[in-house]
């Protein structure tokens, strides 16, 4: 299972979130760059970023303190927030980034997601799904797209997805462990490579999680709270490819 740490950017800045609430933003780095190279130093070969004005209103305040960590950190980034059209697919490939999460996009333009597959194959392309109670929200999270993750998931195995980072709403930033049978029902639903986002808290979580067989696993607050050691929790997951 691959492990990646998360970076979420927002005004610039290293942030977390509460439940996705931009009420409760705050900060918890002082450097992008810097952050990501610990992530390095503990053994890490991806990082997962957020760039969260992108995904709420489209601007791209953030893209200079992504691209420095897609350029300069030595890890493999896996970008979402704000790709929301063909040109910003484009933009964000042709950065050098290693995986491209596509989230509202997918809900509202699914050609989006097959142009992606089209052009640069299912390894570089992932779908985000995010949801609440079941239900996926888009617009960064605010708003209700009327859709059931689980079928919303299997659609998007039709377009011939291959990776889905799954995120449940509720358990992001709440430091109360992941939503395990909303994984198990999606990995009981689709045949897709599942990252879960949202809860992991602690080695045991780690350790639940690869034992479910998933294909990765974000870490974010639990990092910056100091829940999780990651070295320790990189050589639990076990394969960072």
């Amino acid at each position: 299972m691959i492990l990646l740490p998360a970076i979420d950017m927002k005004d610039g800045r290293c942030v977390r979130l509460k439940k996705g609430d931009f009420d409760t933003v705050h900060q918890v780095a002082s450097s992008a760059l810097e952050t990501a190279r610990r992530f390095a130093d503990a053994g890490a070969a991806w990082v997962h970023m957020v760039d969260l004005d992108g995904a709420r209103d489209g601007t791209r305040k953030n893209f200079p303190f992504i691209y420095e960590v897609i350029q300069q950190s030595g890890l493999k980034v896996e970008l979402g927030g704000g790709i929301k059209s063909v040109p910003d697919l484009i933009t964000v490939v042709e950065s050098g980034v290693a995986r491209a999460v596509i989230g509202s996009a997918a809900v509202t333009h699914p050609e989006v997601v097959t142009y992606a597959l089209s052009q640069w194959g299912a390894d570089r392309v992932a779908v985000g799904i995010d949801c609440l109670n079941g239900k996926v929200r888009t617009a960064g999270w605010e708003e209700d797209a009327g859709l059931e993750a689980v079928d919303f998931a299997k659609r998007m195995e039709a377009l011939g997805v291959k990776t889905i980072v799954y995120t449940d709403i509720a358990t992001d930033g709440m430091l109360a462990g992941p939503s395990y049978a909303q994984l198990t029902a999606l990995q009981q639903a689709v045949d897709c490579r599942i990252v879960a986002s949202g809860g992991v808290t602690t080695l045991d979580d780690i350790k639940r999680l690869r034992d479910m067989g998933l294909y990765g696993a974000i870490i974010g607050k639990a990092y910056y709270a100091g829940t999780l050691d990651l070295a320790q929790a990189m050589k639990e997951a076990g394969n960072q490819c």
